[in-house]
């Protein structure tokens, strides 16, 4: 067993994280680390549990410890729910100190030498570990990308052997992409908010890094463009996208493409039966609601691909889109022996 550590555990993503470790078969949870008000505290105490699955009692006992690696010198790796602005230096931090850092935050996405990862589509761009450990770092960081571009590139993958240059995506995004607090009942009530603070501009670049080949040291952007709308919708957990490409080829072609898809990696433990669901027949598929929980919220549904081309894709957005994501990629790291 490999010990982890969450950093930010009480928050949203946080105890996605704990819930998606506290039974792992590969990684023992051994370290929680949160503000230093709640440090030295038993996590069970100062945790607000707002997850629909029951609490971890066994984790409940573990005393929360500062955000350094000095207090958390006895894991290998730690997963990162903080804010980019804190992120920023505490994840050098702990990578400096040669821990291994899989975070969920934006700050080094765009870094370089820095792997944004989605298992299914880009395994390979791990290898830009290898130039964080040339340029002398003793660990390593890894990210996982927004959690609107996870279930867009997630989506795209079996069309990726089609050629096209132009995407467009309009998204519906549900509140808990804003953490607990983050949309005020009486702006969301009965309301779509249609501007989401640098969403779009994530989208836009992000799925360039994730779809793009790695030559090198260096990843050589995707050669097509982005173009993203997105927008808040008073739905709980579960982010829809609308997504139009430039394909030429016929929609038969492409419904062939996702029947017959099969990912890249295989063999670990939170990587779903079905990375993707495909609705063929189902004009109304895929509903949040019905089903942002496929592959215990891991597995994006796409449905309704039509000429165009257009399609819908969905998935859960602090499993599949944050939590489970890097516990997916951290996975990863471990079977490629970078850990």
């Amino acid at each position: 067993m490999i010990n982890v550590g969450v950093l930010g555990a009480t928050g949203a993503v946080g105890q996605r994280f704990v819930e998606q470790l506290a039974d792992h078969p590969w990684f023992n949870l051994s370290t929680l680390a949160a503000s230093d008000r709640s440090a030295g505290k038993p996590y069970g105490k100062i945790v607000n549990w707002r997850l629909d699955t029951p609490f971890p009692e066994k984790i409940g006992k573990l005393k929360v410890v500062p955000t350094s690696p000095k207090a958390m010198k006895d894991v290998d790796l730690v997963f990162s729910a903080l804010p980019a602005e804190i992120a920023m230096d505490v994840e050098k931090e702990f990578a400096d100190a040669g821990i291994a850092v899989c975070s969920n935050a934006s700050s080094y996405r765009m870094e370089k030498d820095v792997p944004l990862v989605v298992p299914e589509v880009n395994p390979d761009h791990l290898g830009l570990i290898d130039v964080q450990k040339d340029a002398g770092r003793d660990g390593f960081i890894v990210t996982n990308p927004n959690c609107s571009t996870i279930v867009m590139v997630t989506a795209l993958a079996p069309l990726r052997q089609f050629k096209f240059t132009d995407i467009r995506v309009a998204t519906m995004q549900a509140i808990s992409g804003a953490g607990f607090a983050g949309v005020a009942a009486m702006s969301i009530y009965d309301n779509i908010i249609p501007y989401i603070g640098k969403e779009e501009e994530k989208m836009e670049t992000e799925t360039l890094k994730i779809m793009g080949t790695l030559k090198g040291s260096k990843v050589t952007n995707a050669p097509f463009k982005v173009s993203a709308s997105c927008h808040r919708v008073p739905v709980i957990d579960g982010h829809t996208m609308a997504v139009w490409a430039d394909i030429k080829e016929p929609v038969d072609k492409l419904k062939k493409a996702y029947r017959d898809y099969k990912p890249p990696i295989k063999g670990l433990p939170t990587q779903p039966a079905e990375s993707i669901h495909f609705f063929e027949e189902e004009p109304d598929r895929p509903q949040p609601r019905l089903d942002r929980m496929r592959g215990k919220g891991m597995t994006v549904s796409v449905g309704r691909l039509r000429e165009g081309v257009r399609f819908i894709a969905m998935g859960h957005n602090t499993i599949r889109g944050a939590a489970g994501a890097s516990v997916l990629n951290a996975e990863l790291i471990v079977k490629k022996k970078y850990l």
